[in-house]
Formats: structure tokens, sequence, C-alpha cells
């Protein structure tokens, strides 16, 4: 079982979200998960809003975590890139109202948030990488 602990150490200040500044961890393994976006698996139809995209980029990553017997508590990083700046504050709504789910207690893990150009198609607004102990 690994140990996790987030960590905000005051010298780096209340983090802006729902985040963590640092992750400890002392873990056997790790699991790396590629950037998921926001569309179902075998589906060809990517949903138009960023919440809809959103959640399916967390969801899966939940898939991907169960497949390997871990859930959003083995998580210690995320990487999310987002398109549009104005989809800042729609993304940090969604980790306000769903992180609590995901996270109990309150220690959410680090994550990297990243304005970028595009992403591998024209209609995908998020990716999210992230980073699992196991």
């Amino acid at each position: 079982m690994p140990q996790i602990q987030m960590l905000n150490p005051e010298v780096l200040g209340t983090p802006l979200g729902q985040y963590s500044h640092m992750t400890r961890v002392k873990a056997a393994e790790f699991l790396f998960i590629a950037g998921q976006v926001g569309i179902k698996p075998g589906a060809d139809k990517v949903p138009t809003d960023f919440d809809a995209q959103c959640a399916q980029a967390f969801a899966n990553i939940g898939a991907a975590l169960a497949s390997q017997g871990a859930s959003f508590v083995n998580v210690v990083e995320f990487t999310t890139y987002l398109v549009h700046s104005q989809d800042i504050t729609k993304f940090y709504a969604y980790r306000t109202r769903e992180f609590p789910k995901l996270f109990k207690g309150g220690a959410y893990p680090p994550n990297t948030l990243l304005m970028i150009d595009r992403l591998v198609r024209e209609e995908f607004l998020i990716e999210v990488s992230s980073v699992a102990a196991l």
C-alpha cells in the first residue's frame, strides 16, 4: 500500500484551487496514464461542450485506474491541457464541484495547468494526464 501525503508548505502559500503544491510518495510502483480526452472509448462523436469533455476525461482516468486495481486516491499528480483560456473558470468550477467526491478529505493532488494551441483533434478542448502510486 503506498504512502501518499499531499503537502502545502507555508512557504508556497495557499493553492489557488483544488490542488496541492506537492505530493510526497513512498510506493512500490507508479502508473503513468497518458493524456485522456473528452470522448468515450470507441465513440466517434466528441461532445461540443467543455463540461461534458472534462467529465469524460476524468471518467477515462477513473476507468484506467480501476483497470489496474486503483482509484483516484492513488493519483499523485495531474497535468491538464486546455485549448481556450475562457475554459479555465469552467475547469475550476468542475474541480470545485467534483474533486470533493473523488478525493475524500480534500487532499487534492498537484495539478499543472497549461494553455496550448490545440490538441490532437481540433474538437478536443481538454486533455488530462496523471500519475498514480500503487
